[in-house]
C-alpha cells in the first residue's frame, strides 16, 4: 500500500472517519500528488519542503480557491504527516507553519425594509398562517436565531412587558424587547395555540398535532411564505435576523446595543453589519451629493455641477 492509501485506511478504521471525509482527504493529498509530479518537484513524501508547499498554496490560489477551501488542503496536509511521523516515515511536518490566505468575508444578505413590510403586513388566512406570521414577525422584532424561536416556551413571553427571554448559544439567557406588531402577532396566535395543546405542552409555536415545531418546518414555512406573498429572494430564518441587525444599526448607529440584542459574546462578530451600513450610506450619497449624483439632458450624463454651469 501507498502512504496514502495507509493514511485513508488508518481514518476509516482506527478514526471511525465516514467514507464521505476519507475521500476528501483522499481527494486533497491525490491532488497535490499529481502537482508534484507534473512540477519536477519531489515524488518522496519525506523529502517535500515547506517551500514546495508554499508553491503550492499559491498555485490553489491561482486556481481560484478562497482561503477556506485552502485551508482545508493544508489540514489534510498537516494531518497526513503527522501519519506519516507516527509511522515513521517522515521526520518532520513541512505544513506546519504554513498558512492560507484570508479570504474576504462574506457579507450576510439582509432584506429591504420596504420588502418585509410588505410580506408581513398581510392577513393570514388560517390558522397555520396565524402561527406563521406571529414566527416570523417575533424572529425580525427580536432578531432571533432559528433555534431560539424553536426553543422559546410559552411562559417566556411576557406581553404586559413587551419582553421575550430567550437561551442562546452556550446557554445564555437573555430578554429582548418585542416591538408592537410582534405583540399583536402573538396576541392573535395564543389563542389558536391554546385549542391545539394537550395541557402539559410548553412549545410556544406547535404543530397541528400540538408538539413543538421543528427547525426544518420552521425553514420551510418561511420559505413558503415568500413564494406565497411575492419576494423577491429566498426567505430564511438567518435573513430575518441580518436584516433585524442591520437595520437596528442603520437606525440607531449603536453597535454595542446591536451586540446585546443579537447575543454576540465578540462584538467583532457584530461589526460585519458596519460594513453593510457603510454600502447603504455609500448609495444615499451617491444618489444624494451634489458632486455625485448625476443627470441626463440633453442626451448626454453630467454631474449636476459640472464646471461653468
Amino acid at each position: 500500500m501507498t502512504p496514502v492509501a495507509d493514511f485513508i485506511r488508518h481514518l476509516a478504521a482506527e478514526k471511525r472517519h465516514s467514507p464521505r471525509t476519507c475521500d476528501s482527504y483522499r481527494r486533497d493529498l491525490q491532488r497535490l500528488a499529481a502537482w508534484l509530479a507534473e512540477t519536477g518537484h519531489p515524488s518522496q513524501w519525506p523529502q517535500v519542503s515547506s517551500h514546495d508547499l508554499r508553491r503550492y498554496v499559491a498555485e490553489l490560489s491561482r486556481a481560484g480557491l478562497n482561503g477556506r477551501s485552502i485551508a482545508r488542503h493544508l489540514s489534510a496536509i498537516r494531518r497526513f504527516y503527522r501519519f506519516l511521523l507516527r509511522e515513521r516515515l517522515a521526520t518532520d511536518n513541512p505544513a506546519l507553519d504554513i498558512r492560507a490566505p484570508k479570504s474576504g468575508r462574506r457579507l450576510p444578505k439582509v432584506a429591504d425594509v420596504d420588502q418585509l413590510n410588505h410580506l408581513l403586513d398581510t392577513s393570514p388566512d388560517d390558522p397555520l398562517e396565524i402561527r406563521d406570521l406571529c414566527m416570523f414577525e417575533l424572529m425580525y422584532s427580536s432578531g432571533l436565531r432559528l433555534s431560539e424561536l424553536a426553543g422559546l416556551d410559552v411562559d417566556a413571553v411576557d406581553l404586559r412587558g413587551a419582553e421575550v427571554r430567550v437561551l442562546g448559544k452556550g446557554g445564555k439567557e437573555r430578554v429582548l424587547p418585542v416591538g408592537r406588531k410582534a405583540r399583536l402577532a402573538l396576541e392573535g396566535w395564543l389563542p389558536v395555540r391554546a385549542g391545539l395543546v394537550p395541557e402539559q405542552e410548553r412549545a410556544l409555536f406547535v404543530s397541528q398535532r400540538g408538539d413543538r415545531l421543528s427547525h426544518r418546518s420552521i425553514q420551510a414555512r418561511l420559505h413558503r411564505w415568500g413564494l406565497a406573498k411575492g419576494a423577491d429572494q429566498r426567505l430564511h430564518p438567518h435573513l430575518l435576523r441580518h436584516s433585524f441587525a442591520s437595520h437596528m444599526l442603520e437606525s440607531s448607529g449603536d453597535l454595542r446595543a446591536v451586540q446585546e440584542l443579537l447575543g454576540h459574546a465578540d462584538i467583532a462578530t457584530t461589526q460585519v453589519y458596519t460594513h453593510l451600513d457603510f454600502q447603504h450610506l455609500a448609495r444615499i450619497y451617491d444618489q444624494s451629493h451634489p458632486r455625485a449624483r448625476r443627470r441626463s439632458y440633453d442626451g448626454r450624463q453630467r454631474t449636476e455641477d459640472s464646471a461653468g454651469e
